[in-house]
């Protein structure tokens, strides 16, 4: 989903509109100064923040209002209605704040505050806990979790030396679009750092890209880098997020073979599509499917091989793993399940079954493996992830873990878990910053994903490693509906295709365990799907 630039709509808010136009809790979308501008009321106060969100540029007018806060449709991003902060990822910057005036019966909308800076965030100089400041952070990954941290840090009034140390050459980007937009061309590369340039060293964190960290010393509080290099720390965090998984196939490293996890791979797959025609994808993974959905648009004739009945079955169930394969099929893709590859040559990948594949470009997504194995040589527990506690502390005090390593005990499910989602490691990069600093914060937060596949966007919330049921609201074929994924009496999960505004009543539903607002959206059916 790409950004777009949202024209003004509705009333000019600075000629005012009549005070009856907006109920207690209602919002009202209109412009002031050629601007968007949301206009909400809670009891006798009046908020006024930007309309559009600052991730992908969202319809926040479209979103729901909870409290003092407003949420994006899109992708969950979080908004003080008060402040104008980003209170929760995916969005990194906050929204501008507006001046409101009661003139008798009318509301206007007079002007801009200067209120929240984009660069050091609503909280410098808050007085930190009484849990002494750390000397220094130091933070090992430099994706979604590490930035999201050390930005927090900073936002929180954090003044000591911070530390990113990022094995990838390239700043901080918005990975989730190495798969979508960008590889299908339609977004520019401007669009993929997180940060303006020159914003790591405004905040004063220090970043060491293309580094590795080789070893921690947890007795001495020192980490030292695949250069020889060593950082001293206070505090860490381990954010060393997950690598592909590769697969040991004959021909596995001819040049047109190729796996997507960074920027540059996506950059060498894109190089690689001038001469190219025929690509053959192995792995119907989320990575797989969103890469031959991206070729596809380029023009590229598409081959899917998986071993599996239906794509992503696993995770969606049944019906909407076949709807997902007859997207792509519409689209011109040829799947090739319950296959496997055998080899690869120059020009062709030969399947187990014999059959051979022409291919001028190979794909190769089939999962990915969590980095853990830092942490583990360090004494750290590690049993299926990184395993922290609720405040996302490691085995070792002063050593927090977040992102795709982490295995933490989820509230919600009741059971530990580790999940590879950006929007959730950015979250735990914020509230393990904050745990740094002492704040003793859980990390609650329900588990969120979005994945697009053509113009059909899927987005889901919570976390279902199996169920009983799925009960479906509206009609997975006519792309309107809701999933809701069930074991007994509890709903686990919900999935959604272009019902934005119910998703995110979803996820307020599961983060107050408000069972009955979630059979209201999706009450059960007489005949529900089975797992």
């Amino acid at each position: 989903m790409a950004a777009t630039e949202n024209e003004p709509t509705g009333p000019d808010f600075a000629q005012g509109i009549a005070l009856s136009q907006l109920t207690d809790g209602s919002s009202l979308v209109g412009h002031a100064d050629g601007e968007p501008v949301l206009l909400v009321r809670r009891g006798d106060e009046l908020f006024a923040v930007g309309a559009t969100c600052t991730h992908y540029g969202g319809p926040l007018g479209e979103g729901i209002i909870d409290g003092e806060t407003v949420r994006c449709p899109w992708h969950h991003a979080c908004f003080s209605l008060r402040t104008g902060e980003a209170l929760h990822a995916p969005a990194l910057r906050p929204v501008p704040r507006w001046r409101v005036e009661r003139r008798g019966d009318r509301v206007h909308v007079t002007g801009r505050h200067e209120g929240v800076s984009a660069r050091a965030g609503t909280n410098a100089g808050r007085v930190l806990s009484d849990v002494a400041e750390p000397e220094s952070v130091v933070i090992v990954g430099a994706g979604a979790a590490g930035d999201a941290a050390a930005d927090m840090l900073r936002r929180e009034g954090y003044t000591g030396p911070v530390t990113l140390v990022g094995a990838d050459p390239s700043p901080p980007y918005d990975r989730p679009n190495l798969s979508k937009d960008y590889l299908a061309g339609t977004a520019p590369e401007e669009w993929i750092p997180l940060r303006d340039r020159g914003y790591y060293e405004e905040i004063g964190v220090t970043i060491v890209p293309g580094a590795r960290v080789n070893a921690i010393d947890t007795s001495a509080r020192r980490v030292a880098l695949s250069g020889g290099e060593t950082h001293t720390f206070d505090r860490l965090l381990l954010a060393t997020g997950s690598d592909p998984v590769r697969l040991p196939l004959p021909g596995g490293e001819l040049p047109h073979v190729f796996y997507l996890r960074s920027l540059a791979d996506s950059r060498s797959i894109i190089e690689r599509l001038g001469p190219a025609r025929r690509a053959v994808v192995i792995g119907a993974s989320f990575i797989g499917l969103e890469v031959a959905a991206s070729l596809r648009t380029r023009g590229l004739e598409v081959h899917v091989v998986a071993p599996e009945e239906r794509p992503m079955e696993r995770v969606f169930g049944r019906e909407l793993a076949r709807f997902i394969q007859a997207l792509h099929e519409s689209h011109g893709v040829v799947f090739h399940l319950q296959q496997t590859a055998a080899s690869i040559a120059p020009d062709a990948v030969t399947l187990q079954s014999g059959e051979v594949l022409p291919a001028d470009l190979v794909v190769i997504g089939v999962g990915v493996r969590p980095n853990v194995s830092l942490a583990q040589e360090a004494g750290i527990v590690v049993d299926g992830g990184v395993v922290v506690d609720e405040y996302l502390e490691t085995s070792v005090p002063g050593i927090f873990a977040a992102g795709d390593i982490a295995r933490w005990p989820d509230p919600h499910s009741g059971a530990p878990i580790r999940i590879e989602h950006w929007v959730v490691a950015q979250r735990q990069g914020q509230v393990a910053a904050r745990n740094i600093l002492g704040r003793r914060e859980p990390f609650t937060t329900v588990p969120f994903f979005w994945s697009q596949h053509y113009d059909v966007p899927i987005t889901y919330v919570g976390h279902a490693a199996d169920w009983d049921r799925i009960d479906v609201a509206g009609s997975i074929d006519e792309r309107d509906c809701l999933l809701a994924y069930r074991h007994g009496d509890q709903t686990l999960a919900v999935a959604g295709i272009h019902r934005d505004r119910d998703s995110l009543l979803s996820e307020l539903a599961l983060e107050r365990h408000d069972q009955e607002a979630l059979l209201s959206l999706i009450p059960r059916a007489e005949a529900a799907q089975s797992s």
